[in-house]
């Protein structure tokens, strides 16, 4: 007797798909781009988006961990380099003369 060709097979043996992860690895490079361009204009607006893109791509596993953590550490710096210019010149852009 033969077993029955129909049986669906069983969700362990299904092999894994990624999901919710596929968007991590843009996510990544987003947040470094975003951490990069945050140095020189709009860091107040651009340095806090690079630090949660890079922790929540981190969160979801990217292949990319060292760009997520790049973008991180460079969201974190535009915000080191607004508190240098409001401590300079009390102002939160930059200021040419």
């Amino acid at each position: 007797m033969n077993p029955p060709t129909d049986l669906k097979t069983p969700a362990d043996a299904r092999p894994p798909t990624r999901g919710r992860y596929r968007d991590a690895d843009p996510m990544a490079v987003t947040s470094f781009v975003l951490g990069l361009v945050g140095l020189l204009l709009m860091n107040l607006l651009l340095g806090p988006i690079a630090i949660a893109l890079g922790s929540l791509a981190l969160w979801r596993q990217t292949s990319r961990p060292g760009r997520a953590r790049l973008g991180i550490a460079l969201g974190v710096a535009d915000l080191v380099v607004l508190a240098c210019l409001v401590t300079a010149d009390d102002t939160w852009s930059w200021s040419l003369t």
